[in-house]
């Protein structure tokens, strides 16, 4: 199909799809990655199915209402977070809408529909307990023992989100400093990570063991040579909790939670851990930062020189 019949199709489509394709395609053009532009086109997919089945079809009929009352609808299919990732989504969506229509006497209903609240309870990372005993079913000296060891010790020792340790290429890596080039960071930023001593030798010890692989650019790759996706990741980490009977498998996420934590427990500052998370804001780290300061708290209840000495 030419880009001439696609954008007559666009505007041959009601209102309400017509322009959430048409911001789509802005998220494109902004460069954003494939994944981010698929969870906006899942998450107004909600959208565009609640307001159609209701007769809704023109932006500019959706109102404050309206929004709160899916969002109520969601919440009983949906845990806080997702509710809350729909949210996100459609206040984007309309913000967008409202500067690029610019639709005369039209009100932005977003703005006086606040966000659902989230837990602030602390986010829980992978128990180290659990990490060792899971490292302990890679002792072979298997292709896939030895990439499963590298990948669970460099989740931990990195932060790196899931998407970003998988772009990862062999020449983004410098063994001797340990530092690794990301280049598929959130927003589509560079930053720096790192891996430790213990790492970097887990990750020597597959390197040299895949050289069948001959020039195959991934640092993580399958036993063919192809980038590992996101679900073979998913599996070799889940595949490795059931044979260490690690009970549920820890979360990819759970692993930056816990580099996070250790970072700060280590007295690394919250401005220095930003950077090597690439978080854009410190909201996140304040949760992972209540963790530490009940560290804090539990050493004192535990030496505090009234209710001890006195």
């Amino acid at each position: 199909m030419s880009n001439a019949q696609s954008t007559l199709r666009i505007l041959q489509k009601a209102n309400l799809d017509r322009e959430i394709d048409a911001f789509l395609i802005d998220r494109q053009a902004r460069g954003l990655s494939p994944r981010t532009v698929k969870y906006y086109e899942g998450k107004l997919g909600l959208l565009r199915e609640y307001l159609t089945t209701r007769g809704i079809v023109a932006v500019e009929s959706i109102n404050a209402p309206i929004l709160r009352r899916l969002l109520l609808e969601l919440s009983t299919t949906h845990n806080p977070g997702g509710v809350h990732c729909i949210y996100r989504a459609v206040r984007a969506f309309l913000n967008w809408y409202e500067a690029e229509v610019e639709p005369e006497g039209w009100s932005n209903p977003i703005a006086k529909v606040n966000p659902p609240k989230l837990s602030q309870e602390p986010l829980e990372p992978v128990s180290l307990e659990d990490l060792r005993a899971m490292l302990a079913t890679c002792r072979s000296k298997s292709l896939m023992d030895r990439r499963d060891k590298a990948i669970l010790l460099v989740l931990l020792d990195t932060g790196l989100r899931a998407s970003e340790l998988l772009a990862v290429d062999i020449g983004d890596i410098d063994m001797a400093t340990g530092s690794i080039l990301v280049r598929r960071g959130k927003g589509s930023k560079f930053r720096t990570a790192f891996v430790g001593s213990k790492a970097r030798r887990a990750l020597v010890s597959y390197l040299r063991m895949r050289l069948h692989l001959g020039d195959a650019k991934p640092l993580f790759a399958t036993l063919s040579g192809n980038r590992l996706t996101y679900s073979g990741l998913r599996c070799a980490v889940r595949r490795r909790a059931a044979r260490a009977g690690v009970e549920p498998a820890p979360t990819l996420h759970s692993f930056r939670r816990a580099f996070a934590i250790a970072c700060l427990r280590n007295g690394v500052d919250i401005f220095s851990l930003q950077r090597l998370m690439g978080h854009a804001g410190l909201s996140i780290l304040r949760r992972y930062l209540a963790q530490t300061q009940e560290d804090l708290r539990r050493a004192h209840q535990r030496a505090g020189p009234v209710d001890n000495m006195l």
